[in-house]
């Protein structure tokens, strides 16, 4: 009971050293690297970009103007004979025109058209903002993980931390013994190399701890990539209140992925519909304001002007183009297969969220077996110590106690880990990944 203490002590005081006044939260972190990620902010930008190109303008409904002004000369010879036999010969004579004007173009009716490309836009800044949310939730998912991630690392090194402390108690004991000579050289040894051994995977998981920082520090967009970080868990909790039913109910409300199909068919719809708009005449108008001056170097008139408007209304129908019955064959098998698409991703959708559930039940019987096994391997430690202190075993059968312990405690985190790996998959799948930051 009193090694039981010890190792219980340690645990608190080395959690208080770690994670400090100054530890950051989860949410904390996320809402950081939600406002600082490149990627995001890049993704972001195209959101923007998409909602900018969504106008009347772009989709043809609103009419063109354009201003023109222009100037042009003529500089001419000219001999002309007159039926009499009288020649008269000009030489040189510059003419000039000058020309300014407004010019309005409008499609007033295209058969629905315009109507069509203004929805196709509203539809593709609508996808963009799908995308955005796409790229966000897989950031939750992503440093959510990679959070726990460091979490884990993090337990796992006061775990190695705590087995150096115990290879080095021992170690001090069997010194002890040796020079009393209760115990041989080939103990002392071994006591040195089982200590060796915990020190150098000490070392090796402070890597591993350090490269979980440095992924968390980029996905937070922190130049700072080498500076300490802290965090407010000491352990992994795993939500048990997940239901599978909610958990479908929500997916197929919220699941991107099923967004993303359900506007790609709106897209074939609207492209049905931008080809059914040819069945359909067009109205276009035209209209302009001109002024016309004419310097005459030669003749009779010296300048004209001349100013006005003109306008004018154009009514067709285009017949025949060739291609028109296979494109709306085809708009018709793009609607169709967005259709298979959709009824698809839902199964496959459907099935992946069964494969989590299972996953996610059997992990949570994992870990609930190995609670039970880190507490039985937890009092056979404090037995065999109790006994290797009053010489009743060995120390390789201590050696063993020790790493049975620290086998159980490594299978039980391993054993969180991968539940809250599944939770958050879960989570993501439902849409509801957003819980995170709550």
């Amino acid at each position: 009971m009193v090694r039981k203490f010890i190792y219980i002590s340690l645990c608190i005081l080395s959690s208080v050293n770690i994670f400090g006044q100054n530890a950051v939260t989860l949410k904390e972190c996320l809402e950081l690297g939600l406002q600082s990620n490149y990627s995001l902010r890049i993704v972001r930008n195209e959101e923007q970009m998409a909602t900018n190109d969504a106008t009347w303008a772009n989709a043809g409904m609103l009419p063109k103007i354009d201003v023109t002004a222009g100037y042009s000369g003529t500089i001419d010879n000219t001999d002309s004979k007159a039926r009499g036999g009288e020649t008269t010969s000009e030489r040189n004579v510059n003419d000039n025109t000058l020309r300014a004007g407004i010019d309005l173009q409008w499609t007033i009716f295209d058969g629905f058209k315009m109507q069509a490309d203004y929805a196709r836009l509203r539809e593709l800044r609508l996808m963009s903002q799908t995308q955005t949310r796409i790229a966000v939730e897989d950031f939750i998912a992503n440093f959510t993980a990679e959070y726990y991630n460091y979490v884990q690392q993090l337990l796992r090194l006061q775990n190695f931390q705590y087995a150096v402390k115990l290879s080095r108690e021992r170690m001090r004991i069997v010194q002890e013994r040796y020079i009393i000579g209760e115990n041989s050289r080939l103990d002392l040894l071994q006591a040195r190399v089982d200590f060796n051994a915990d020190s150098a995977e000490s070392v090796k998981q402070s890597e591993l701890l350090a490269t979980s920082r440095i992924r968390l520090h980029e996905l937070m967009a922190k130049r700072e990539i080498d500076n300490s970080f802290c965090v407010a868990d000491s352990s992994i909790h795993v939500d048990r209140t997940l239901s599978f039913d909610e958990l479908w109910s929500a997916t197929l409300q919220h699941n991107t992925t099923l967004i993303e199909v359900s506007q790609n068919k709106r897209l074939a719809e609207i492209d049905l519909r931008s080809i059914r708009s040819r069945d359909y005449p067009y109205l276009r108008l035209n209209a302009g304001y001109g002024y016309t001056q004419n310097i005459y170097d030669g003749g009779a008139i010296d300048n004209r002007k001349e100013w006005g408007a003109d306008f004018g209304l154009t009514l067709g129908f285009r017949l025949f183009d060739g291609t028109r019955s296979n494109e709306r064959k085809n708009a018709k098998l793009s609607l169709l297969n967005a259709e298979l698409q959709q009824q698809d991703i839902e199964l496959s959708l459907y099935a992946d969220l069964s494969n989590l559930w299972q996953a996610f039940e059997n992990n949570k019987r994992l870990l609930s077996l190995e609670r039970q096994n880190v507490v039985a391997a937890r009092e056979n430690y404090e037995i065999a110590y109790e006994r290797y202190m009053l010489g009743d075993l060995s120390g390789i059968e201590m050696r063993e106690a020790q790493k049975s312990l620290l086998d159980a405690e490594e299978r039980i985190l391993v054993a969180r880990y991968n539940t809250k790996l599944c939770e958050i998959s879960l989570l993501q799948l439902s849409g509801n990944i957003s819980k995170y930051l709550e």
